[in-house]
């Protein structure tokens, strides 16, 4: 079934009203409204019919109704208490779908979906990007894709290659393969942000690119290296780690990095060698 031959517009002016209701600019509430924005993120979805689908920022409901079209279950997660009766009047003829308030860092999300393989939806502030992604992957229940609506600028970030690092596309290439699926102009959102945004697909790897027992010595590195990424390696670790430079020139070396490069140079692999030396390190002091 194509969904958009069966659902009419959302009429978004006249439910905000009707619920007194106006957006949120705290919560970054760029309601997606237009047909042709909402399929594209159901395409780059590619969702089965017997998918599981956790959608997290349902706000009104506009992608909601095509999301219950496409898939067999749908839990759709909202942190704005003001929004739970707009989606449940916008969502009343949809009987899979399962509305739940809350903050999605804070749920767990094998308590919201049946089976591993699920697909999450989101249309999220980038800034809880890597932290939603590790929450999601660290749960008894992992999802085998994510399709994120979110700025184009971050989207590139995230995609970007060595040379153009960022700890934000460190972060997510780490757990998987993230591409830009579908480009969506300012103006098929209420209210229309400043920028266009990018619908980003990751898809997630089984286990992620290193051991989950050295992830949180991974994240405490690559904190440090882009904390202050205008500095080399050398001079971040140093300050990031309270090491003396003559330690963080040991520590990168015995990685097999140059410690005058820059945190944005480093692959994944690089960082992960970067990783093992450090738990050498600590495990020999």
């Amino acid at each position: 079934m194509d969904p958009a031959l069966s659902l009419p517009p959302l009429d978004v002016r006249g439910l905000l009203r009707r619920h007194g209701l106006s957006p949120k600019k705290s919560l970054g509430q760029n309601f997606l409204v237009d047909p042709a924005g909402l399929q594209r993120v159901v395409e780059a979805a590619g969702i089965p019919p017997e998918a599981e689908v956790l959608e997290i920022g349902a706000g009104l409901g506009s992608l909601t109704r095509y999301l219950a079209l496409a898939a067999r279950q749908v839990t759709a997660v909202e942190l704005d208490q003001n929004l739970i009766p707009v989606l449940r009047d916008v969502l009343a003829g949809a009987p899979n779908v399962r509305i739940i308030h809350g903050d999605m860092l804070e749920l767990d999300p094998a308590e919201l979906v049946q089976s591993d393989g699920y697909l999450v939806v989101a249309n999220i502030p980038y800034y809880i990007t890597s932290a939603l992604i590790r929450h999601l992957l660290e749960s008894r229940r992992k999802p085998g894709r994510l399709v994120l609506t979110i700025q184009k600028e971050v989207a590139d970030r995230v995609t970007a290659a060595p040379g153009d690092l960022s700890l934000l596309a460190l972060s997510v290439q780490l757990y998987g393969q993230p591409r830009v699926a579908a480009r969506i102009p300012a103006g098929a959102f209420y209210p229309a942000p400043n920028v266009d945004s990018a619908v980003l697909r990751v898809d997630l790897y089984p286990e992620p690119r290193i051991p989950e027992s050295q992830i949180d010595t991974f994240f405490r590195l690559a904190k440090a290296g882009f904390g202050q990424k205008r500095k080399t390696m050398r001079n971040a670790l140093a300050a990031g780690l309270h090491l003396d430079g003559e330690q963080a020139a040991q520590l990168l070396e015995s990685a097999g990095i140059d410690p005058q490069r820059r945190a944005e140079t480093l692959s994944l692999d690089e960082w992960q060698r970067l990783t093992e030396a450090r738990l050498a390190q600590l495990s020999a002091e």
